[in-house]
Formats: C-alpha cells, sequence, structure tokens
C-alpha cells in the first residue's frame, strides 16, 4: 500500500476509536468545546424534563395512589360520625284479656330515639389518623414521581451510551470498507494481499453483528421506555446526557474539600425524601392510636327518649295523661385487663415498629448514598486515566504498527488487532460514562435531586 493512501485510511482510524464522549456530570470537559457541550445538555435536560412530566401526567400508577388516598380520606369522615340513632315503637301495659288499648291506663303506645355518642374525643382522632393515613399514601405518589424520573433517566442515559457506541462502530467500518476497496482494487493476486482482504472483509462482517446487536439494543430500550411514556418512546431524540446542576451543586457544597459526604450531611437531606416524610406521617397516625387508645378508659354515652300515648282514662275517670321518658345510658370501663390495656400497648408497639421502620429506611438510603458515592468517585477517576492514559498509549501503538506496515515489518493483521483495541477502549470510556450517568441518577433519586 502507498505510504500517503495508508496514512490516509488509516488517520481515520485514528479519528474513529477517539471519538470523546459528552461529559455533563464531570470536570473532565475539553476546554474548547465546553460551550457547545453545555448547550447540549441543557437541550438534552429539556427533552428528558418534558417526556418525564407527560409519563407523570399519564402514569396510572400515581391515579390509582390518589384514588386510595382519597377513598381512605372519605372512610375516615364516614367512621368519625356518629352512630345513626334508633327509632323505638312498641306498645307497654297492654292487657292480655282483651288486648285492648283503652281498658287499663297503663296501656301506652310508645315512640323514641336513641342516640350513642362517640367515646370522649375518639370520633375525631379517628379522622385525624385517616387524614394523616391518607396523607402518607399521597407521599406515594412523589416516590412514584421520582421513580419515574429515575427509571425514564437511566433508560434515556443508556440509550445515549449505545448510540454513541453505534457512531464510533459505523465509522470503523467506513474505514475497514475503504481499506478493502483499496486493497481489492491495487494489490495484486497472492497469499499475503489475499489474505490481507479476508481480514479487511472479516472485520467489516463483524461489525455488522456489533451494529445489529446496538440495534437490537436501543430497540428493546424504546420498547422499555413505552411502558412510560407511550408512542414518545419512538420519535425521542436521545443525543446527549443531562447535566446534573442540583445534584452537583449539593454534592459540591456538602464535600467541600472531602472526596464524600458525610452521614450527617445524608441524614439533612433525606428528610426531605417523599419514603421518610411517608415515615413520619406513619409515626404520627401511630401517635394518633395511642390518643385513640387511651380514649377507651372513658365512659361512653347515650341518650334515649320515650313518648308514650294513652287511650284509657284514669283513676277519677278523666283521660290519662301521655307519658315522656329520658334516659342517660353510660358503659362503664371497669375490667381494662385484657381490652383497654391491651388495645394500649398494641398501640405503643406500632408507634414503636413505624419509628424503627423509618430509622432502617434511613440507614438503608444513608448506605445506598455512600455507595454510589464512591462509584461516583472512582468512575471519575476511571474516566480521567482512559482519557489522560490508556487512549494516548493505544493510539501511539496504533501509529507505531502503521509506520512498521508501511515498512514492511507489521502484518495488516496487527494493525487491526491494535485499531480493534482502541475502538475497545473507546467503548469502554462510553460505558464508564453512562455508568456514571446511571449513578448520578441513583444519587438523585435518594437526593431528591433531579
Amino acid at each position: 500500500m502507498q505510504p500517503s493512501i495508508l496514512s490516509r485510511v488509516l488517520a481515520l482510524t485514528l479519528m474513529t476509536v477517539t471519538v470523546q464522549p459528552v461529559f455533563a456530570t464531570t470536570d473532565i470537559i475539553n476546554s474548547g468545546s465546553t460551550n457547545t457541550q453545555m448547550n447540549a445538555s441543557i437541550n438534552a435536560n429539556t427533552e428528558l424534563k418534558r417526556l418525564i412530566s407527560w409519563a407523570i401526567e399519564h402514569d396510572a400508577g400515581i391515579q390509582q395512589i390518589h384514588y386510595q388516598a382519597d377513598a381512605l380520606q372519605d372512610m375516615g369522615v364516614a367512621t368519625s360520625q356518629w352512630m345513626d340513632p334508633k327509632l323505638k315503637v312498641g306498645v307497654g301495659g297492654l292487657p292480655v284479656d282483651s288486648f285492648a288499648f283503652d281498658d287499663d291506663p297503663m296501656t301506652n303506645i310508645s315512640v323514641g330515639l336513641m342516640q350513642q355518642f362517640g367515646r370522649g374525643n375518639t370520633l375525631d382522632l379517628k379522622q385525624k389518623q385517616s387524614d394523616q393515613q391518607a396523607n402518607s399514601i399521597r407521599e406515594k405518589a412523589d416516590i412514584r414521581d421520582l421513580e419515574l424520573e429515575n427509571a425514564i433517566t437511566t433508560q434515556w442515559n443508556e440509550l445515549v451510551f449505545q448510540q454513541n457506541v453505534y457512531g464510533l462502530l459505523q465509522k470503523n467500518q467506513t474505514l475497514f470498507r475503504e481499506l478493502e476497496h483499496y486493497l481489492s482494487t491495487n494489490y495484486g493476486v497472492g497469499s499475503n494481499q489475499t489474505q490481507d482482504i479476508i481480514q479487511a472483509q472479516l472485520q467489516i462482517s463483524l461489525i455488522d453483528d456489533k451494529l445489529q446487536a446496538n440495534q437490537q439494543m436501543q430497540q428493546k430500550i424504546k420498547a422499555q421506555l413505552s411502558e412510560w411514556i407511550g408512542d414518545n418512546a419512538f420519535t425521542m431524540q436521545a443525543n446527549n446526557y443531562p447535566s446534573w446542576v442540583v445534584l452537583n451543586d449539593y454534592l459540591s457544597t456538602s464535600t467541600g474539600a472531602s472526596s464524600s459526604i458525610t452521614s450527617e450531611d445524608n441524614y439533612q437531606a433525606l428528610v426531605s425524601h417523599p419514603s421518610i416524610r411517608m415515615s413520619d406521617l406513619l409515626i404520627k397516625s401511630s401517635e394518633t392510636g395511642i390518643d385513640i387508645a387511651n380514649e377507651a378508659y372513658l365512659p361512653e354515652f347515650g341518650v334515649e327518649v320515650m313518648y308514650g300515648y294513652r287511650q284509657a282514662n284514669g283513676m277519677g275517670g278523666q283521660p290519662a295523661s301521655d307519658l315522656m321518658s329520658v334516659y342517660l345510658t353510660m358503659d362503664i370501663p371497669l375490667f381494662t385487663e385484657k381490652r383497654q390495656d391491651k388495645k394500649l400497648s398494641s398501640a405503643q408497639h406500632q408507634l414503636g415498629a413505624a419509628k424503627s421502620q423509618r430509622d432502617l429506611l434511613l440507614q438503608q438510603m444513608n448506605a445506598k448514598i455512600n455507595a454510589l458515592t464512591v462509584d461516583r468517585y472512582n468512575l471519575e477517576q476511571r474516566i480521567e486515566r482512559y482519557q489522560d492514559s490508556l487512549l494516548k498509549r493505544a493510539k501511539e501503538k496504533t501509529r507505531a504498527i502503521e509506520r512498521g506496515y508501511q515498512n514492511n515489518t507489521s502484518q495488516l493483521d496487527e494493525y487491526i488487532r491494535a485499531a480493534s483495541d482502541e475502538l475497545t477502549l473507546a467503548i469502554e470510556q462510553e460505558r464508564l460514562q453512562a455508568d456514571l450517568e446511571k449513578t448520578n441518577s441513583g444519587l438523585a433519586y435518594l437526593l431528591n435531586k433531579f
């Protein structure tokens, strides 16, 4: 191969395998393209936010949560009302020998109403508890919002990764097609030349397979996204990774000169997370349950009013007067050991369980944040190593083999291996960047910093 043609073809390789991804979430950014990358990230954020807003607005899961909360709140209103009054109708003092209503002055036709009242403030406390439980369920809607943001953002980042890799593979394939065409056109027939042509054709076929696998993965990701964003998944343009302005501001403020945030910083941020807010409301609901249990030690009152109509005459021969009766009923909680005491003990245990659940959730979320922070720091370091060292060394190796091939001291398959290794490193760097974006998304979910 002529040196000028070889240099032009091989230069394409170096351009292809050293294409750098857009780093929107780290400080490893080329200063000459900072503005372009920032604009691309802003555009990505705008499109991503639009899709997330659409998903939240049309999500059946969020609607289900609101229905559940409304149902519980309405049930709380129903259970906090007085019992319906009872109507009592009957005949009293009826003589059995004649069954006449006007023979005996004691005979009367009675109509009465009975009304039972709540025990202490039990009814108001029950409505308060239902409202607290309904509000805790509504916090699930905010949790669902964050879950949707995390899921869609994660799939978005994976799609950007696959598209970046697809671009690298396409350019690499273009190189080998040009190389194969040149070898077929200019080389004579011989064992070495034929071997070079076959090697180039094999490389083209291998890249074809990788391109198809990549397309398959992109279609699969879009199919998964359609669960949340519908047909938007098949028309969206995920060209760049999003920026993490809120998350980066928080991490830079919290870490200072250190490489990780402290547990105290985590806990301060986690108290605003919907999962913790839901736990706080469940704790308040359990505290209200204790108040309800304490009300069980108070008596429960009821009122009964009766009116008796009499048709018989009295002892003096005059029509007997009608009768009016009023009763006050009250139960007396005397035997509390196995009823009221146990209910109070149960409510206290439920409060302890709710507080323990909150503490456990905080510990679990804090541990996840710490693990993701470690991943984030190491991924940034590895990306920097790829940029500053590994890709440069791979490029130097490729150039050295290129010179050897021009001087007939190296074989074409050696150059192909070197170019493939350089492409592999570029794809690995893209993978690290995608993993970093996934880590940022996980941190944003836990810290509520999307």
